[in-house]
C-alpha cells in the first residue's frame, strides 16, 4: 500500500452533478421525459474516489457546504477511506455541474457553476509542508486558481513529489501553459488538447494524434502527456519521444459520466507506484471502461494487484 500517510493527495472542487436522462429518443429542441438524479461530483471528488475504490488510500483536499448535503459528501469519502482531515466546510462550497444525455449515454449539454477555491491556498499555507511531505503524489485541478497552482508546484517542488494535471475547464486551464512544464504527467481529452495547442484534433486518428502529441509536447517542453480520444482509446507522449496509443475496451455504454475522471485516477496511480507511462495508461483505459458500464459515476472496487500496481 502508499508509502506515505497521505497516499496520493487530490486537490481540486466537489461539485453536486444534477443528470437528466430521456426515456425514449432524446430530441434536443422537445420536451423529454425522463428521470434526474443527484450526484456527488466533481473531477477532483471523482479521482479521489476513483483511487480510493483501488484500495490506495488518498487524501482530499477540497471545499464542501455547511449543509447536510456537503456531510454527506465527506461522509461517503471517509467510508472509501479517504483521508479528509485537511477538507473544508464553508457556505455554499459546493459547485453545480448540470447535463442533460442522450439516448445513447453520451452528454447533450451541460452547464457547470464554480465554487470559490481561494480558502484552500489558506490550508496551503498552513498545513501544506505537513500534507506534501507526507504524500505519495499529487493530483490537480490545472484550472483551478492560479495562486493555488503555483504554490501546490512549489510545494512538489519542494518536496520533490510528483504532480499530475487533470481538467475541469481546459479555457481556464489553458491559462496555466507556464506551469505545465513543472507537472510530470497532463491529462485531457481530445477537444481540450485541440484547445490546448490551438489546433483541431477532431478528424485525426489515434496514431495521427500520437505522433502530433509527440512533436507538440517536445516543443512545450511537457514532461508527459495523455490525451482521451473516447470509443478510439487514448494516445500519450513524452518530451524524451516515446509516444503510443491505447486502444478502448469495447463495452456496452450506459452513462459515460466520470469515465475521463476515472482513467485519470488510473494513470496517476499507476504513475505514482512506478508504472511506465504505456501501462499507466492502460490501467486509466481498464477503469474507464468499468465506469461507463454503470451509471455510477467512479468505478467499482478493484485490489491494487488487478491493475498490476504494487503499492
Amino acid at each position: 500500500m502508499a508509502v506515505n500517510k497521505n497516499g496520493i493527495v487530490v486537490i481540486g472542487a466537489v461539485f453536486v452533478d444534477i443528470k437528466g436522462f430521456p426515456e425514449d429518443i432524446y430530441i434536443p429542441d422537445g420536451r423529454n421525459a425522463g428521470r434526474i438524479e443527484y450526484i456527488h461530483g466533481g473531477v477532483s471528488r471523482n479521482v479521489v474516489e476513483d483511487i480510493a475504490n483501488i484500495e490506495l488510500r488518498p487524501t482530499f483536499l477540497g471545499i464542501v457546504d455547511d449543509s447536510a448535503l456537503g456531510s454527506e459528501v465527506i461522509h461517503k469519502l471517509q467510508n472509501h477511506k479517504v483521508n479528509t482531515e485537511y477538507m473544508l466546510t464553508i457556505p455554499n462550497g459546493m459547485g453545480t455541474w448540470l447535463a442533460v444525455f442522450d439516448h445513447h449515454g453520451d452528454v447533450a449539454g451541460s452547464i457547470s457553476q464554480r465554487p470559490n477555491l481561494m480558502p484552500i491556498l489558506d490550508v496551503l499555507e498552513k498545513s501544506g509542508d505537513e500534507i506534501f511531505e507526507n504524500a505519495d503524489s499529487v493530483v490537480i485541478e490545472v484550472d483551478m486558481d492560479k495562486e493555488i497552482v503555483k504554490k501546490v508546484v512549489n510545494l512538489c517542488e519542494k518536496f520533490k513529489k510528483p504532480l499530475y494535471g487533470v481538467v475541469s475547464n481546459m479555457s481556464i486551464a489553458a491559462e496555466r501553459r507556464d506551469f505545465l512544464r513543472k507537472f510530470d504527467c497532463f491529462i485531457c481529452n481530445q477537444l481540450e488538447a485541440g484547445m490546448f495547442f490551438s489546433d483541431d484534433y477532431s478528424e485525426k486518428t489515434p496514431e495521427e494524434l500520437a505522433e502530433i502529441l509527440a512533436g507538440c509536447v517536445k516543443r512545450a517542453n511537457i514532461p508527459s502527456m495523455v490525451v482521451t480520444m473516447g470509443g478510439k482509446g487514448a494516445v500519450y507522449a513524452d518530451r524524451e519521444g516515446i509516444y503510443g496509443v491505447c486502444p478502448a475496451k469495447k463495452v456496452q455504454v450506459k452513462d459515460t459520466t466520470g469515465a475521463g475522471d476515472a482513467f485519470c485516477a488510473g494513470v496517476a496511480s499507476g504513475l505514482t507506484y512506478q508504472k511506465t507511462l504505456k501501462e499507466a495508461v492502460e490501467i486509466g483505459t481498464r477503469l474507464a471502461a468499468s465506469v461507463i458500464t454503470s451509471s455510477e459515476n467512479v468505478c467499482p472496487r478493484f485490489l491494487p494487484a488487478e491493475l498490476g500496481i504494487d503499492a
